[in-house]
């Protein structure tokens, strides 16, 4: 999982062709700790998709840029086009459907 910031965005996200699945996420947000271990699982069965996540406190810029209102927010971009979106705490099995429409 990487962490993104402003600093490393574009070389991750922008220069980057495939799909990537981004966990918006704050540190006091219970939810947003109980869904880090399930995107954990769901990484090891997606080896060509990158996971990155974004911690809205400390970068708000990126968290405006993706237009978030609320917390846990999953992001997907392929091919560095925001594709789609869960908001709150969700499961194995709707992360992973969210990922194979775009793989």
């Amino acid at each position: 999982m990487i962490d993104l910031t402003k600093e490393n965005f574009n070389s991750e996200i922008e220069d980057f062709d495939g799909v990537t699945l981004i966990d918006l996420y704050a540190d006091w947000c219970e939810p947003c700790k109980r869904l880090y271990p399930i995107i954990i699982e769901v990484e090891a069965d997606f080896p060509t998709v990158k996971f990155c996540r974004i911690n809205v406190d400390e970068s708000p810029e990126l968290a405006a840029a993706f237009g978030v209102r609320s917390i846990p927010m999953l992001a997907l971009v392929k091919n560095r086009v925001f594709e789609d979106f869960t908001i709150g705490l969700v499961d194995k099995n709707e992360i992973s459907g969210m990922i194979e429409k775009y793989i």
